[in-house]
């Protein structure tokens, strides 16, 4: 059982419940979303392995009694298997996100989050990379300026290396990314989901 911690709509504190209540009767709770950018201003993506599309490098729930800065060094390291400084990650923007959505088996899954964004720079190797198979099929790294630029025009490609686990193996290829590879939800734009943690890496790695 996994607990949450949880909050009114106007982030005072309630107390703490169980995930799946959480969900089933819409209660406000943290998650972080966490982004990895390198000293040349260029920014991971991960390849979400149900859509096959573009999101955060990492998310996930924060957990009851958990910073959200301890929340992002634990998702990074689950999903895509490396450790980074989490004290060193900076904060972005919090977004409220509201999506009520039915399960396979009718029942309504009922999000009400405050989305902790940050961003923490990694200068490894890509051979650090191991991914959690079961939700990640890969990083995609792209430069922040081009990215924003194509997220503004809504079409076009971008640049890219992919790096992806083959028979235990990262391998790392160049490839063309276009605009609607990256995920968005309804009622969302591309720009308004990414537009800001791209504006902050172009901030902390300008020269």
């Amino acid at each position: 059982m996994e607990y949450l911690d949880i909050y009114d709509e106007n982030g005072e504190y309630l107390g703490k419940e169980d995930r799946n209540i959480v969900h089933r009767d819409a209660l406000w709770h943290n998650t972080v979303h966490c982004w990895l950018y390198d000293k040349d201003g260029n920014i991971y993506f991960q390849i979400r392995k149900e859509e096959q599309k573009l999101y955060t490098t990492a998310s996930g729930h924060v957990k009851a009694g958990e910073t959200i800065k301890e929340g992002f060094g634990r998702e990074v390291e689950e999903e895509i298997g490396v450790k980074v400084d989490y004290n060193k990650a900076e904060f972005v923007n919090i977004y409220k996100f509201i999506m009520d959505k039915e399960k396979k088996d009718g029942s309504i899954f009922k999000d009400r989050a405050f989305s902790n964004v940050y961003v923490c720079i990694f200068n490894g190797e890509y051979s650090e990379f191991n991914f959690d198979d079961s939700e990640v099929s890969g990083l995609v790294k792209v430069n922040a300026k081009q990215t924003l630029e194509l997220l503004k025009k809504e079409s076009g490609e971008v640049e890219s290396l992919i790096i992806t686990k083959e028979n235990d193996n990262n391998i790392v290829r160049n490839q063309k990314i276009p605009f609607e590879k990256f995920l968005v939800n309804k009622g969302e734009t591309a720009i308004g989901k990414y537009g800001d943690v791209l504006n902050k890496v172009i901030e902390l790695t300008i020269e």
